[in-house]
């Protein structure tokens, strides 16, 4: 963990906070894993004596910027309709947030964090780390859909559905200079 103290503020200016997709089914193959950015967010990171980690997502600003996969490439209007799917049926505008219980160094450079979750209505524990390396903070955590009451969105009749869990990863460049 760095030796640093203050408060680190992040956001789309100076990190990226993306949600990252796979695919299952029958029909997986003709499915896109997506990568999938937050674009209306703030986090911050307070270390010294006390550390925390709180962030908070607008579930409306979540945009497509990439799919892998698929039977054909993935078009704008494509994902345009996934962010809407997103939006109306899979987190509902419910609010995003996250509030640490727990910030505990590990291995120089990393942090373990543990807190609680706010999503799609629920609120539970969740634990991820954080990497301080060459000038960066990444870390990343998997959230299981089901877990807090999302159904994983599906179509062609389920033979194609986004797979239950999601990797949302943080990569912020040089927050420590």
């Amino acid at each position: 963990m760095p030796t640093a103290t203050g408060r680190l503020v992040l956001g789309p200016d100076t990190a990226t906070l993306s949600v990252r997709t796979g695919r299952t089914g029958a029909a997986a193959k003709a499915g896109h894993d997506l990568v999938i950015e937050v674009t209306a967010w703030e986090g911050t990171l307070t270390l010294g004596q006390t550390p925390s980690v709180t962030v908070t997502a607008d579930p409306r600003s979540l945009h497509v910027r990439r799919g892998h996969g698929g039977m054909q490439p993935l078009g704008d209007d494509d994902k345009a309709t996934i962010r809407r799917t997103i939006g109306k049926e899979v987190l509902r505008g419910e609010p995003i947030a996250f509030r640490s219980t727990s910030v505990t160094p590990g291995e120089p450079g990393h942090m373990h964090v543990e807190g609680e979750l706010e999503l799609g209505g629920r609120r539970g524990p969740i634990a991820f780390d954080l990497v301080f390396a060459d000038g960066r903070l990444t870390g990343g955590a998997t959230v299981t859909q089901s877990a807090w009451g999302i159904k994983p969105y599906a179509t062609l009749f389920g033979a194609l559905k986004v797979a239950d869990d999601v990797e949302v990863v943080l990569e912020a460049g040089h927050p420590l200079r």
